[in-house]
């Protein structure tokens, strides 16, 4: 390793980055915009098409395949996810009267049409989640390389009618540059980062850009299939997360968290007791409230 490979020209008290400000929790003031309840919970759904033969640059996303090609029995499980599980979400969220947000791969688009209008008629709203999981944003791409993932994304959404200004990357990963490409492509909310428990306005070339905390450590995917968690144990993280955030909202001012629902994952049939009964803890939970993305950014306003 040479001593270069420590030189971080950013590296300083606080963050290591000027995307936004840094502070403690503690210090700060409690904010609590008008109308909004002490806690928001929104609710990511991923629509993710996964190539049977993913390059992997620069890595695999967490989902892709993992046995040498054809690897049938991951991708079958992929598509179960968007053919059956799904519905079982949707369902389940729907029988709560509860919205989500749902961030789509550009590629899912014309593979799932009926869906996507099932999807529309819901009323969530639909994300962009980049053109598949195999075109991973990373500080390896240019500029210009990145900018026509962004590009072709909206491409692929505009030829059905959608233009989303919620974003989340492929494996929410991102650049250097990210940030600043999406507000330049009209993205308002983005879903890759949990650096609060607020939402934050991250700092770009052309404006601010409005970062939700979806927590990677409720993630289903992270829980029950990474860490070999039960159903159970997954309910209770979820709802004691927004229970242990109401209290804390009474000195803290109001609070936000969003988790991941995989359709692969939890719309397997042995998980969807646990699924309806996250569901119904949360809107029966006095001082919480489920939102989509963009309501939550739009609530907040100019208190962010």
């Amino acid at each position: 390793m040479t001593p270069e490979y420590l030189t971080y020209e950013k590296r300083a008290y606080g963050n290591d980055h000027d995307r936004y400000d840094w502070s403690y929790s503690k210090l700060r003031a409690p904010v609590r915009p008008e109308g909004v309840a002490d806690v928001t919970a929104f609710i990511v759904v991923p629509l993710e098409f996964f190539p049977l033969n993913p390059s992997g640059k620069p890595f695999k996303h967490p989902g892709a395949m993992v046995t040498p090609y054809p690897d049938l029995r991951h991708f079958s499980t992929r598509d179960y996810g968007n053919r059956v599980g799904i519905y079982r979400i949707l369902e389940a969220l729907e029988a709560e009267g509860l919205k989500a947000v749902i961030p789509m791969n550009g590629e899912v688009l014309s593979r799932c049409a009926p869906l996507v209008e099932r999807i529309k008629a819901g009323g969530h709203e639909i994300a962009a989640h980049g053109v598949s999981t195999d075109h991973i944003h990373y500080d390896g791409l240019s500029k210009e390389e990145e900018s026509a993932y962004i590009e072709k994304t909206l491409e692929l959404f505009g030829a059905v009618g959608i233009t989303p200004t919620t974003w989340m990357s492929p494996a929410r990963n991102e650049s250097y540059n990210t940030p600043d490409l999406l507000t330049r492509a009209g993205f308002k909310v983005c879903l890759d980062w949990e650096m609060d428990q607020v939402p934050v306005a991250m700092k770009t070339e052309t404006g601010p850009l409005t970062c939700l905390p979806n927590h990677g450590e409720l993630n289903d995917f992270n829980l029950m299939h990474t860490k070999r968690q039960s159903e159970d144990e997954w309910r209770e993280q979820i709802l004691e997360s927004a229970a242990f955030l109401a209290s804390e909202a009474k000195t803290t001012g109001a609070r936000v968290f969003g988790f991941t629902l995989t359709p692969y994952i939890s719309g397997l049939p042995f998980r969807v007791r646990a699924l309806r009964e996250i569901l119904a803890g949360l809107k029966e939970k006095g001082g919480v409230e489920v939102k989509t993305a963009s309501q939550i950014a739009s609530a907040w306003g100019d208190t962010i």
